[in-house]
């Protein structure tokens, strides 16, 4: 499929997307956040993507924020369903991806930016990394999760910090607060990131899969993440996977797992 604003590439089963808008730092506008929901979509339903790598293009920036320009004249009507819509599409769907999303997070992460790194299920920092959510000072607030997932990442006292002061941290301070898993030289994110990648690819998809939903359930209301666990859990018995791996283990051989 051809993409007017994200590249994506798909190489020894690991895809990689790129939001590909170097003159507005990658920012998010309704069409890129559309076409990453299609490319997100597309990818799970293709089996032999395992792991998916999200990042920006150039040197400067992940993604800088959203585009301000589209959404400043909207009504109350309108900036609430811009949130919904676009939790619905691409935040939330993202996190609740089967396959895992590694966030390449290869500069400047604001607004819109951050809050989708943070709807990755693990996010690695370039060195000259800044993240923030500088929303309050334009008058509103993150849309996006933000006030959710901030506050899951790194404290509910740190997050209001973060979000009251419109500041932004560097790549040692997210890796310290645990806003980000990693930090490495900007040359070297990718690599770094495809490391990660193949090493969750020598385990089952399908228990990878479960796993993901059964952390998630723990901030989800209504749900008990205890009980999807158990649910999950036992699933895992009647799949394939297990059957391999606890064969493999047996007999002291590696597993490979059919994925199903």
């Amino acid at each position: 499929m051809n993409y007017e604003n994200i590249l994506v590439a798909t190489e020894n089963s690991i895809a990689t997307i790129t939001i590909n808008r170097p003159t507005k730092l990658n920012a998010l506008n309704s069409k890129t956040i559309e076409e990453l929901h299609q490319a997100f979509e597309s990818l799970e339903k293709n089996y032999d993507t395992r792991v998916i790598i999200l990042t920006g293009s150039g040197e400067k920036a992940f993604v800088a924020g959203a585009d301000i320009a589209e959404f400043a004249q909207f009504s109350v009507e309108e900036g609430a369903q811009l949130a919904a819509q676009g939790q619905e599409i691409l935040f939330n769907f993202v996190e609740n991806l089967k396959i895992p999303v590694i966030a390449a997070v290869n500069g400047f992460a604001l607004g819109g930016g951050l809050e989708l790194a943070m709807s990755c299920h693990i996010r690695v920092a370039s060195e000259n990394a800044k993240m923030g959510l500088p929303e309050v000072s334009l008058g509103v607030i993150p849309g996006y999760g933000g006030t959710q997932r901030l506050p899951q990442l790194i404290g509910k006292g740190r997050a209001m910090e973060m979000i009251m002061t419109a500041g932004m941290v560097g790549a040692e301070e997210a890796h310290r607060t645990g806003l980000v898993n990693h930090v490495v030289p900007q040359a070297e994110i990718l690599e770094f990131c495809t490391g990660i990648a193949q090493k969750i690819m020598k385990n089952s998809p399908v228990a990878i899969s479960k796993a993901i939903k059964a952390v998630n359930a723990n901030f989800k209301d209504g749900e008990n993440g205890y009980e999807t666990e158990i649910k999950s859990f036992g699933k895992c018995f009647g799949t394939e996977d297990f059957k391999e791996g606890t064969t493999a283990f047996l007999e002291k051989r590696k597993a490979i797992f059919p994925g199903k």
